[in-house]
């Protein structure tokens, strides 16, 4: 069993083409199609869809709450805005990266809270 683990597609594939040949008895384009396959079959695919700004405030003060950061909300939406602002997009992926440097900011650890 071969386990590939990638964030991108290209990690897949050989860096030369001499390499798939020696791997394989296979016709080297086959090579290929068969290891971009596995990410077409067994790939996991992770979406970072852009959120309205109400929604990826919702979100902040979600992870906000959750962990018990202290922030005052007027402070919390203004910074969480320009950190949005500055990276050119509002996610759920942003909103975290946000939370995570709040956090380290203001000392706070991000253990689950029960």
């Amino acid at each position: 069993m071969v386990f590939y683990a990638t964030s991108n597609r290209r990690h897949l594939m050989a860096r030369e083409m001499m390499e798939n040949e020696r791997q394989t008895a296979i016709n080297p384009g086959e090579a290929v199609e068969e290891k971009v396959s596995l990410s077409d079959r067994f790939g996991l695919w992770l979406g970072f869809h852009r959120c309205s700004q109400d929604e990826y405030l919702a979100m902040v003060a979600g992870y906000v709450a959750h962990y018990r950061i202290p922030i005052e909300p007027d402070a919390l939406e203004r910074e969480a805005l320009e950190w949005a602002t500055t990276r050119g997009a509002r996610s759920g992926r942003v909103a975290w990266q946000y939370v995570q440097d709040l956090a380290g900011r203001l000392g706070v650890r991000l253990a689950d809270k029960q």
